[in-house]
């Protein structure tokens, strides 16, 4: 690339990456891709600071999800989501899903890219005071997703 024609964002990736057997890595990172085996995930003691920690080699296939995040504090009150979304919050060309994992967490949202046939595909929260922005979620991770317009 030349005299910067491709300029990378410097804006930090919070994450937390979200093992299939339970295990949780929360922190910074700068090289997710959907199409990679791996990304790095950079422990941090908070969001002020952007010098790391530890250095986590994450490997997609052992996930069921990663939740990019506002904040790795998340949200206290948290409640999970009850019943469906109004039909005027939905992104035009989205689809609802409702995913169950393989430990019984439920998780729902709207997605453009479900496929079955993909490793994952990203969902974005129902919630508009969600501490998610987009959860990449691991196809091997779900037992049942429900979809409707």
């Amino acid at each position: 690339m030349e005299n910067g024609a491709h300029q990378v964002s410097r804006m930090p990736n919070y994450v937390v990456a979200r093992y299939q057997d339970g295990r949780m890595v929360k922190g910074i990172t700068h090289d997710f891709g959907t199409q990679k085996k791996a990304f790095h995930v950079i422990s941090v003691k908070n969001e002020k600071e952007e010098r790391g920690g530890k250095v986590t080699e994450v490997f997609l296939a052992d996930l069921k999800a990663v939740f990019f995040v506002k904040s790795l504090r998340g949200r206290e009150d948290h409640s999970p989501v009850k019943g469906s979304l109004g039909e005027e919050m939905i992104p035009m060309g989205s689809v609802k899903v409702k995913i169950t994992f393989f430990d019984g967490e439920i998780l729902m949202g709207t997605t453009h890219g479900y496929s079955a046939e993909r490793k994952g595909f990203f969902v974005a929260p129902l919630e508009s005071e969600s501490n998610n922005l987009r959860v990449f979620v691991i196809s091997s991770a779900i037992k049942k997703i429900e979809t409707w317009k």
